[in-house]
C-alpha cells in the first residue's frame, strides 16, 4: 500500500509539515522516493506515524516519544523502560492537575468575592491588577 503525505495526514489527522517535521527530527525514517521525487508512504510508516500521534493526543514530549519508539522498536526487550517514562509522565499529568485545581480555586475565590455593582469596585478586576507592595 503507497501513500502520498497528504494521505498521510488524512489517515492520522496529522498536517504533512508536522510530518515533514517529524522525518527532520528522526521520529520517521525518510520515506521512500516515487520517480517523480514525491514521497512514498507504506504501512510501517502510517503505524509509526499513528503511535506518534497517539503519543503526543496523550501529552507525551517529543523527547518520550523518542524513547517510547527506541523502545518499541526492540520486540524482545522488557518493558519496564516503558512503565517508567509512562509512570514518570503520570506523575507529570498528576502535577498539572493539582496545578489547575490550585488556580480553579483562586479564581472561583475572585469570582466568589464580587459583589456586583460597577467596575470601579469590581473585586476581579481589583484581584487581577498591579500587587501594591505597601
Amino acid at each position: 500500500m503507497a501513500m502520498t503525505i497528504g494521505e498521510m495526514g488524512k489517515a492520522t489527522h496529522t498536517k504533512i509539515e508536522t510530518i515533514r517535521y517529524y522525518e527532520r527530527i528522526g521520529l520517521l525514517p525518510k520515506p521512500a522516493r516515487t520517480s517523480s521525487n514525491y514521497r512514498n508512504y507504506g504501512q510501517a510508516e502510517l503505524g509509526r506515524l499513528s503511535f506518534i500521534r497517539r503519543s503526543r493526543d496523550l501529552g507525551f514530549s517529543l523527547d518520550q516519544v523518542r524513547a517510547l519508539l527506541g523502545l518499541s522498536d526492540d520486540r524482545s526487550c522488557d518493558c519496564a523502560g516503558i512503565d517508567r517514562i509512562a509512570n514518570q509522565h503520570l506523575r507529570e499529568v498528576d502535577r498539572k492537575i493539582a496545578d489547575l485545581q490550585a488556580l480553579r480555586r483562586e479564581l472561583k475565590a475572585v469570582i466568589d468575592s464580587c459583589d456586583g455593582g460597577t467596575v470601579a469596585e469590581c473585586r476581579i478586576i481589583e484581584a487581577l491588577g498591579p500587587v501594591v507592595s505597601r
